[in-house]
């Protein structure tokens, strides 16, 4: 099975500046087919980083040769997409939130066990340079016993990102189902939980509107803004801010404060890690570039996936760790809505 040989489903921005770039550019993966319900645009890409285009994933995955599938159009599909390339017998790594529904990530997970087949999520955030070096330092002790966080997403949104623009199905509540809570809120909740190593246990959220219109000026019925407190089974407590009213530099920024010092996660430009000790001692790491909108930076999520199905071996990001991740948003949404704090099921 070398190269691993791909089909993407959904030739979207997430498509083009991640992962299509990355598996063309990996000799152990090759990208053999891709599918785009927007005519031309799959056979666009095709002419760059080849393969054969379609416009219906269900053809695609019946005509291609292929061993696994990226899904990464609009979050109502997610679900579906991956059902479908499950059954067909292809290994899935599907873009976050992996599902719209609890039901929908449980169904997804008991396809890829039925099917014998690996099933990944697309949380990049854990395989960041900057984050994997906070983990190694966590590890450690060095900081001692963990006691609090503040963690931070903040872009102009989608319509900066999108190759729609701000026609982008991100702003379509029967496509993109949630707003910002969705779209980045999933990524620090599932970073947290992973840093931690712990699992939040409930959930406090304020999520709102604020500024985003649609191309013809009404607000949006998508949430733009969201303000987390999240308590973890062993007791730390900590705020996550989400954003896509964010005009000015781009904020995706981590600070843990613990016993014996302070981390700081992508508040520096230079440093991605800075260590303040509690006695007075500072380290300063250089541990590689924060991908954003403007500036990619390879996420390694497709790699990473690519060799977990040559080595035979479960991905560290799978189905499992998905739908934890994606519980805590959807509970935190509901606990916006019920105006309380909420307990965390899983």
């Amino acid at each position: 099975m070398m190269p691993v040989k791909f089909g993407i489903i959904g030739c979207g921005a997430i498509a083009q500046r991640r992962h299509i770039p990355e598996l063309a550019g990996n000799p152990d993966a090759k990208v053999v087919a891709l599918c785009d319900p927007v005519p031309g645009r799959a056979a666009e890409l095709a002419k760059k980083f080849g393969g054969q285009p379609f416009t219906c994933h269900k053809e695609m995955l019946a005509e291609a040769d292929l061993d696994a599938v990226v899904v990464c159009g609009p979050n109502w599909l997610h679900a579906s997409q991956t059902l479908d390339a499950l059954k067909a017998g292809k290994h899935v790594l599907v873009e976050k939130p992996m599902a719209c529904t609890r039901a929908e990530a449980k169904a997804m997970i008991a396809a890829a066990k039925k099917a014998g087949k690996f099933l990944m999520v697309g949380q990049n955030q854990r395989l960041m340079s900057a984050h994997q070096k906070a983990k190694q330092i966590l590890k450690t002790g060095v900081l001692g016993k963990v006691l609090t966080f503040r963690t931070s997403f903040k872009h102009p949104g989608p319509d900066g990102w999108s190759v729609d623009g701000a026609k982008s199905w991100f702003f379509r509540k029967n496509e993109a189902v949630m707003g910002v809570t969705g779209d980045l809120g999933v990524h620090k909740a599932d970073l947290m939980r992973w840093l931690l190593g712990q699992e939040f246990t409930s959930v406090s959220a304020v999520i709102t509107a604020l500024d985003k219109r649609t191309p013809d000026g009404k607000i949006l019925q998508l949430d733009d803004n969201a303000y987390l407190l999240l308590k973890t089974t062993g007791g730390i407590v900590g705020s996550v801010e989400i954003s896509w009213t964010n005009y000015g530099m781009e904020d995706n920024m981590t600070v843990i404060y613990c016993q014996k010092g302070v981390m700081y996660l992508g508040t520096d430009r230079e440093y991605g890690v800075i260590v303040q000790y509690r006695n007075g001692n500072k380290e300063l790491h250089k541990v590689g570039e924060m991908s954003t909108n403007t500036k990619q930076v390879g996420s390694g999520v497709s790699t990473a996936f690519t060799r977990s199905i040559l080595a035979g071996k479960k991905p560290e990001i799978d189905g499992m760790e998905g739908y934890r991740s994606l519980d805590v948003i959807l509970t935190a949404m509901e606990s916006a809505k019920a105006g309380k704090t909420l307990k965390i099921a899983n």
